[in-house]
């Protein structure tokens, strides 16, 4: 893992939202990438993904994920999917000002591997009992050898 981190693109979505995001130009100078996510949805309800491709490529990706909301754990999974399913954002009826949190951190994006991508998140609303919250450890990969260049 890295020891030291510098930032290298920031997006911040205003209240109107936005379907999609796009890192584009990442340069191969560093060994790892580190993506930190804080994101809300207006849905009523935690169901909507954010999930991931690499140099807009819709194919080779597989995810496994341990899921928790308490108190059931669950495990899911993926495989030759079109996108890397991340993590599911705060639902409308979360608490106010309460966001997912997600971390991803890709290892050796530029090298000629395939390559893969750990992620911890956790989405959480204190507005009914205040344990509600879904946990997620995950991890991913792309069954492709180039070098990330967007994500």
């Amino acid at each position: 893992m890295a020891t030291t981190f510098e930032a290298i693109a920031k997006v911040t979505v205003g209240s109107s939202g936005a379907s999609s995001i796009a890192f584009s130009s990442i340069p191969a100078t560093y060994t790892d990438l580190s993506l930190l996510i804080s994101a809300r949805t207006d849905g009523s309800e935690i169901d909507r993904l954010i999930n991931l491709t690499f140099n807009g490529s819709t194919s080779g990706y597989s995810t496994r994920e341990l899921l928790a909301n308490p108190p059931t754990v669950s495990s899911l999974s993926w495989s030759s999917a079109a996108q890397i399913y991340l993590f599911q954002m705060a639902a409308s009826s979360a608490t106010a000002n309460t966001f997912g949190n997600i971390q991803a951190y890709i290892p050796n994006y530029a090298g000629s591997n395939n390559k893969s991508l750990s992620c911890d998140g956790v989405t959480e609303t204190n507005a009914t009992s205040g344990t509600n919250r879904l946990l997620s450890l995950s991890a991913s990969l792309w069954a492709n050898s180039a070098a990330i260049t967007s994500i």
